[in-house]
């Protein structure tokens, strides 16, 4: 009997898929997890302020020294934070398309 819409191949080829996919979600969710653990951090200003972020790209902690503080020019603080997480952003971005990357094989923009 001709085998009529579907996947070619039958229902053998449409199973392995379905195990590759349930692998793939898997590890997905272990790198995910293993994301949530790991601190990236960057500074600006010469190391006066310090963002941290975890792998999943939540902000875990700030330091600001004391010595970066300067009521007359608090525009400048605002921009050693930006700048600091912005950085610690892109470090984390990197890390998790990294990781990722080895689980996609470069699809992107999956997970």
């Amino acid at each position: 009997m001709a085998n009529r819409g579907g996947f070619p191949g039958g229902g053998a080829n449409m199973q392995q898929l379905l195990k590759q996919a349930q692998k793939m979600q898997e590890e997905s969710e272990k790198i995910q997890a293993e994301l949530a653990e790991t601190e990236v951090s960057a500074t600006a200003g010469g190391g006066m302020v310090k963002v941290t972020l975890s792998g999943a790209l939540e902000m875990t902690d700030l330091n600001i020294k004391p010595e970066a503080i300067d009521p007359d020019d608090i525009e400048l603080l605002e921009d050693m934070i930006i700048a600091a997480y912005n950085e610690a952003l892109a470090r984390a971005q990197r890390l998790k398309d990294e990781k990722m990357g080895a689980l996609t094989g470069g699809l992107g923009g999956l997970f």
